[in-house]
C-alpha cells in the first residue's frame, strides 16, 4: 500500500521501518534530521513536509507527542490527501482531542481511527506491539493488514476516541503497579530481602504482575529490562507522566474516585522533574533515594 508516516521518533521509527520491510511504499517526514537519516537507512523516501508526506497515500499513520499536535498537523493534511483517505493516529491523546481529530478528518471527506500503541521501544522494533483501535467497523477492516504488520495484537475496542480510552486506562495500570512495585522492592530492600528472592517468591505468587516478571525495575532478575541498561527508556518517564495526567483529567471529568490513579499522577510528575529522559521503571530508585534520606533526617 501507499503510506504516508508522520512522526519518526523512538516508536514511530521502527513501526516506519516494518512498514519498508513488508513491502509498502512509505512516504516519512519527521522535523528531525537524524530521525530522517534513520528513515532514509530504513528504506523510507523521506521528504521535506507534512503536506508532501500525504499526497496520492491511501493511509496516513501519525505518531505525534500530543493532541495538540496532532490537531495542527491534521489541520494541513487532511486538505492535501486524496479522497477517502485513512488517517491512523497512533499517538497517545486526550479522549477528546482524538474524537475531534476522527471528526475533522470525516468532515473532509476521509475516515479515522484512533490506534494507540502498548509494548515499548521493544515491541515497535519487534513488529508485537498491541494496537488499540477506536473508529467504525468498515475503517478497522480497512487498517488491520497494516496494523498487523507492526503488531502482534489488534483489537477494535469500539467507536471513535474508544482506542485512546483503553490506552489511558492501561497506562494507568501500568503506573499505578510500578509505584506499588517499586515500594515493595524497596521495603524488602530494608528488611534484608534480595532481588532475585524477592523476584522468585513474587513470580508466582498473588502479588506478580507485569512490571516484575516482563519489566522488573531493578537490575539482575529479568535481564532484558531497562534497569540492567542504566534505565535507558523503552518508555520514558516523560511519556508516563503525560500518560498519567490524561487518565488523571479523565479520572475527574468522569467523576471516578481514582485515588491511586491520582496520586500516580502526582509521583511521576514530581520524578519527571529530574529524570524526564530516563525509563519509567527509574521511579524506583527515586523511591529507595527518598527513602534513604527519611532514614537520615
Amino acid at each position: 500500500m501507499k503510506i504516508g508516516f508522520l512522526g519518526l521518533g523512538h516508536m514511530g521509527a521502527p513501526m516506519a521501518a516494518n512498514l519498508v520491510k513488508a513491502g509498502h511504499d512509505v512516504l516519512a517526514f519527521d522535523p528531525v534530521p537524524a530521525a530522517q537519516e534513520q528513515a532514509r537507512t530504513d528504506g523510507a523516501t523521506v521528504v521535506p513536509t507534512a503536506v508532501e508526506a500525504v499526497a496520492g497515500r491511501e493511509v496516513v499513520i501519525t505518531m505525534l507527542p500530543n493532541g495538540k499536535l496532532v490537531l495542527d498537523v491534521y489541520g494541513d493534511i487532511l486538505p492535501a490527501a486524496e479522497p477517502d483517505t485513512l488517517f491512523i493516529d497512533c499517538s497517545t491523546i486526550d479522549v477528546a482531542d482524538a474524537k475531534t481529530a476522527a471528526e475533522r478528518a470525516v468532515a473532509a471527506g476521509h475516515r479515522a481511527l484512533d490506534a494507540p500503541v502498548s509494548g515499548g521501544v521493544a515491541g515497535a522494533a519487534a513488529g508485537t506491539l498491541t494496537f488499540m483501535v477506536g473508529g467504525a467497523e468498515a475503517d478497522f477492516a480497512a487498517g488491520l493488514p497494516v496494523l498487523e504488520v507492526m503488531g502482534g495484537k489488534v483489537v477494535h475496542c469500539g467507536g471513535a476516541g474508544v482506542g485512546q480510552a483503553a490506552k489511558i486506562c492501561n497506562n494507568m495500570l501500568l503506573g499505578v503497579s510500578m509505584v506499588a512495585l517499586s515500594e515493595a522492592l524497596v521495603l524488602g530492600e530494608k528488611l534484608g530481602l534480595s532481588h532475585q528472592s524477592f523476584y522468585d517468591v513474587v513470580s508466582t505468587a498473588s502479588g506478580q504482575s507485569w512490571s516484575l516478571t516482563t519489566y522488573c525495575p531493578v537490575p539482575g532478575p529479568v535481564p532484558t529490562s531497562p534497569a540492567n541498561n542504566d534505565y535507558k527508556p523503552g518508555f520514558a518517564t516523560a511519556l508516563m507522566t503525560k500518560d498519567l495526567g490524561l487518565a488523571a483529567n479523565a479520572l475527574q471529568a468522569n467523576g471516578v474516585d481514582g485515588q491511586l490513579g491520582a496520586l500516580a499522577a502526582e509521583i511521576y510528575t514530581r520524578f519527571n522533574q529530574t529524570d524526564a529522559a530516563r525509563d519509567f521503571s527509574a521511579i524506583v530508585t527515586d523511591i529507595r533515594d527518598r527513602s534513604n534520606q527519611e532514614a537520615s533526617e
